[in-house]
This record gives structure tokens, sequence and C-alpha cells, in this order.
């Protein structure tokens, strides 16, 4: 399916994946500070480094001067990690102030997500949360003294609540607090957990339960007058599609398809950047591609197959697509 992006967001993405000046795509020498945060359930991974203005005499009050980031993700995760560097640099944080931007900060700035893409923000957060307990490590900074802690890998280590994205409890209770989430819908646009097989719903110490020990159980009537769609579990007869799943098409769909999303969001910004892009073959969920004119001879022409063709088609079309260039 096609995400209903702002316009705001599928620039900064394309403006990204192009390297152009002023964006933050990349990765810092020596940085001051390092972090990871990544999903291979979710399929999505990302770096965050950043350089600091150190402070004379008091490291808390380093200012970040420089971020970077690499992500394997899709449009949204690097629209997302784009928003977070541009605010932080902005601002010119310290990264104990970094800590502060929220995703709502982030979805502002985008321009709005669509709501099932809003996992992508919280991704970035977490590898900047990583990235600044590092520097805190190298400056000696005492975080806890700021009133900041940082749950360590170990300390969301626990029972498995979503196996289908191995989320744990120690981690959904930790995200369900910090982000507020109020709804079942609110943790699985968050986090992922419970967008698959829907089994950790309401079973006993599964994502209700959760919610009802953090903000109290709900009651046992229900009323009618207001909105609760996102309070009843879905019926048997209409189960959940996840959103990165799109329904089976048959292989001349899946070609159109693809043709149709090169042709309407693909060849146009290749274009305006004197190149284009040519379907050779496609092959199930093999796309073999060439890069035309000024595409052709560029030094970023395998990012622009991996982070802008491939991604794209990814999004749009089916998240097993693999682009190879000819």
């Amino acid at each position: 399916m096609g995400w209903n992006y702002s316009d705001r967001t599928k620039q900064l993405f394309m403006d990204a994946v192009h390297g152009k000046p002023g964006t933050h795509m990349g990765e810092i020498e020596n940085a001051d500070g390092f972090g990871e945060y990544g999903s291979i359930a979710c399929g999505d991974a990302m770096r965050f480094t950043f350089k600091v203005e150190k402070h004379p005499t008091d490291p808390s009050k380093d200012i970040i001067t420089q971020a970077r980031y690499l992500t394997f993700g899709c449009t949204s995760a690097i629209a997302s990690s784009e928003a977070l560097c541009f605010i932080i640099e902005d601002r010119r944080c310290s990264p104990i102030e970094a800590l502060k931007v929220s995703n709502d900060d982030i979805v502002d700035f985008l321009e709005g997500l669509p709501s099932q893409k809003i996992h992508c923000s919280v991704m970035g957060a977490e590898a900047l949360e990583a990235a600044v307990f590092n520097w805190a490590q190298k400056r000696g900074v005492d975080l806890q003294e700021h009133g900041i802690h940082i749950a360590t890998h170990d300390e969301d280590d626990g029972r498995i609540v979503c196996k289908c994205f191995n989320v744990t409890e120690p981690f959904l209770r930790r995200k369900i607090h910090e982000l507020q989430l109020r709804t079942i819908p609110d943790i699985t646009n968050a986090v992922k957990a419970g967008g698959a097989c829907l089994s950790c719903h309401h079973v006993p110490g599964g994502l209700q339960d959760l919610l009802d020990d953090e903000w109290g159980a709900r009651g046992t009537s229900i009323n009618t007058s207001a909105d609760t769609s996102d309070l009843v579990p879905p019926a048997p007869s209409a189960p959940h599609i996840d959103a990165q799943a799109p329904s089976p098409l048959s292989p001349y769909q899946f070609a159109k398809r693809v043709e149709e999303v090169i042709e309407r969001d693909v060849r146009p910004e290749l274009i305006r950047d004197g190149g284009d892009i040519e379907i050779v073959d496609i092959k199930e969920t093999l796309v073999y591609c060439r890069l035309r004119g000024a595409c052709a001879g560029c030094a970023g022409a395998q990012m622009t197959l991996k982070f802008m063709v491939e991604r794209t088609l990814k999004d749009k079309v089916d998240q097993k697509i693999q682009v190879i260039a000819l």
C-alpha cells in the first residue's frame, strides 16, 4: 500500500538519499556519542553519532554541533532521523537536552506521519539515548544526577509479551509510560507490538493488562455514545492485516504496480536531477534496473538505488523487493 506522507517528509527523504548539502545521513568518525538501535523482526535498524563542542569546566553543558545517522529503514525512518538531527543542531542542544526532543516534536517537524509509522520516530529516540549514554560514559557525566535514567539492554530483557516482534515486558512498560500510550493501537503504532497475530492483546499479562497496570483497569461497562473502536478487539471474521504485508499480487499485477510506482514516485525525482531509470526485467521480487543520465555516473548511484528506488518500492509495493543494478 502507499503511505500518505506529507510533502515535507517526502522532500527530506529524497534530499537525504541524494546526499544533498545540509542533510545528515552518514557517520561521524571518532564521534563523541555513538549509539545503535535495531530490530531484525521489524526490519529497522539505526546508528546515531554526534560531535560536541566541549564545555571547559562542565561536561554536562557540552553542545552537539554535528549529528549523523545511518538507518536501514523506510521513508519515515529516514525522514524522522533527518528531523531529529535538524532539531538537535538547530536548538544547539546539549546531549542531555537532546533527550527532551519528543516524538511529537519529530512528527510536527515532518508535518505529520501515518499513525502506523510512528514507531520509526521511536527508533531514532532509542538510538539517540544509546549515543547519549556513550557520551556520558566518556565525559564522566552522571546522568542520574540530572534526573535521567537510560535503560540498558539488560534492563529491557525479560518476559516476551509480543512473540511476533520479540518485544519484552520491561521495554513495553517503559514505552507505555514514556510515550503516554493509552490503548493497544497506541502501542502497535509506537513499537509494533501486537500488530501481527493479535494473540498478545487480551491474554493474562498481555498488552491490555500492562495498560491497566499503568493507567488503571478499565470499567466493565462501555459508553456506547463514545468512540470505542480502539478498545474493542477485532472480530474473528475481520483479522488485522499488517500494513507492511500487502495482499499477494499476481506476477502481472506485481510488475504493473512496480512500473506505476517507478513512473509516479521515482522517475520525476531522478529527472529533476538530470538522471533517469529504466526497468530491464522483473523476476519474482527482484527488480533489475539501469540508471541513466547524470545518475548513471554518479558516485552515489548505489545509494540512490538502495535508499531511494528500493526503499520506495518496498514501501509502496512489497517489503521483499530487491533492486539489482545493471
